[in-house]
């Protein structure tokens, strides 16, 4: 069957008795033919939410393979429960705008995985505050946008410029926007209107050595793991909910330049996942912190 008759259903809501039974009889009744179901409840410690979050891919046949015909379906057992639930056609990739300054490992490992089809993505434009990657897009036949922002700019400034990537987000029909070490703070208004769907990726194994050239504080440290940490981008600074992480063991017979050529890669990974994730609808928020559905 195409995957035109293919569908993610995310769901959350107060944890209760029935949900499962609901969502996937509702399924059975339509004739849908439920491929894979994850469920997580968040209901035990002292900081539980209490929710309950659930991904459901399947199949639906031909006269029910449409978002608005399938959302009517479920707009009874939505109400019901009080459900934040969305669809999601598999037959369309997300569209993401991948944005980067002057460290280029993520970006060229994404654009790759893109092309090798190992990212269920599309890339319709890159967008950089420096040229530096112009040739790299090119290479892979991605648009460039040169958003110029220099060090020490003016609000009026920064305003002007994040006011061309909202542009370009619209106008690109952008689904979500990676910072693929896009070095430069986003200012609160862009984060709120970017919330939910922009991920990031922090050069180090949040939260220890921020700031400046983490690799060589870790170095200094002699520590022993160093990592990365790929999280959703708001205007508290490397505070959004975490998404993925990875370490990779050190020791001292690594130069400090050793010790960046491991966290490239490990950034590469970790946001290559994160991205991956979010792609197939497989992260929920849950509060401060993400379901991730693998």
């Amino acid at each position: 069957m195409s995957s035109d008759h293919e569908f993610v259903l995310t769901l959350a809501c107060r944890d209760t008795k029935g949900i499962v039974h609901a969502v996937s009889g509702l399924l059975f009744q339509a004739g849908c033919n439920i491929v894979d179901s994850q469920q997580f409840g968040d209901i035990e410690g002292d900081d539980a939410s209490g929710l309950f979050f659930m991904r459901v891919h399947f199949r639906a046949p031909p006269q029910l393979a449409g978002v608005q015909t399938l959302a009517a379906m479920f707009e009874h057992t939505r109400q019901q429960f009080g459900m934040e639930l969305a669809l999601h056609p598999l037959g369309r990739r997300p569209r993401a705008l991948l944005m980067v300054s002057q460290h280029g490992h993520c970006l060229n490992d994404l654009l790759f995985r893109v092309r090798s089809g190992s990212l269920p993505l599309e890339v319709p434009a890159i967008a950089s505050n420096h040229p530096t990657f112009e040739s790299l897009a090119a290479s892979y036949g991605v648009p460039f946008h040169h958003l110029p922002l220099r060090a020490g700019a003016d609000p009026a400034e920064r305003q002007e410029q994040e006011r061309q990537v909202l542009a370009l987000v619209e106008r690109e029909r952008i689904d979500f926007v990676v910072l693929a070490r896009y070095m430069q703070i986003l200012s609160p208004a862009l984060c709120e209107a970017l919330a939910g769907r922009a991920i990031n990726i922090h050069h180090s194994f949040l939260p220890s050595f921020k700031g400046a050239r983490p690799y060589a504080q870790a170095h200094a440290r002699g520590v022993k793991l160093i990592g990365a940490t790929a999280h959703y981008v708001t205007a508290d600074l490397d505070e959004g909910p975490i998404i993925e992480q990875d370490v990779e063991r050190v020791d001292h017979t690594l130069s400090a330049e050793d010790f960046t050529a491991v966290g490239r890669d490990i950034e590469c990974v970790v946001l290559a996942r994160a991205v991956r994730w979010h792609a197939e609808h497989r992260v929920l928020r849950n509060g401060h912190k993400c379901v991730v559905f693998r």
